[in-house]
């Protein structure tokens, strides 16, 4: 077959974005310190996003709580889309737009993380929960794609890919919370003996 088709225009661009990742080295560096931070002084991390980001951070609470690569004890998150009554119930009483802001006020406590994923940048209440966060003193991570919307003014630590369809934004974000996870268990924190990578 001769051409371009849509798969291998995906492709290249999947080969593009994930090129692009090592400049958000430094970033993530300090997104996993802060992690490992939290975690060893008996905090927690929140993770937080709509539709695709609401499976990624589910997708890194399930890591973190569960296991990744290594035999641990289970790392302190919470998945703040996970509890449906929950996020219905403040839905309807006080607003989509305060779906996450509302739980990390009654979770959430200075010495947290919490972590948003949104391509967009500019969800509202993905926004409030960052200014939440910053009211009580948790440090914030962003998970960004695109030009960050107004999500990258508001986080502390920003992981932003730079790119405009929403799916390789996505895919980026698996591939980083990966990475993520990668240094905080370099870090040591809970951990105890390594074991062999587990495929699902």
């Amino acid at each position: 077959m001769s051409g371009d088709t849509k798969y291998r225009i995906a492709v290249r661009e999947a080969a593009e974005c994930a090129a692009s990742l090592i400049e958000l080295e430094p970033a993530l560096e300090t997104a996993g310190a802060w992690c490992a931070e939290a975690l060893r002084a008996g905090g927690k991390l929140l993770t937080c996003g709509n539709g695709g980001s609401a499976a990624s951070a589910q997708h890194l609470s399930a890591e973190l709580v569960g296991r990744y690569l290594n035999e641990r004890p289970a790392l302190a998150a919470v998945a703040l889309t996970a509890d449906t009554v929950l996020v219905t119930a403040i839905g309807n009483d006080y607003g989509y737009d305060q779906v996450f802001a509302r739980q990390v006020r009654g979770l959430g406590k200075a010495g947290d993380v919490l972590i948003v994923f949104t391509g967009s940048g500019n969800s509202p209440n993905i926004l409030r929960a960052l200014e939440t966060a910053r009211e009580l003193g948790l440090r914030s991570i962003a998970f960004l794609g695109g030009g960050g919307g107004k999500a990258k003014g508001l986080a502390d630590c920003v992981l932003m890919v730079p790119h405009s369809v929403t799916a390789r934004i996505q895919e980026s974000h698996l591939f980083l919370l990966h990475a993520l996870m990668d240094r905080i268990e370099a870090a040591g924190v809970n951990t105890a003996i390594a074991d062999q990578p587990r495929i699902n």
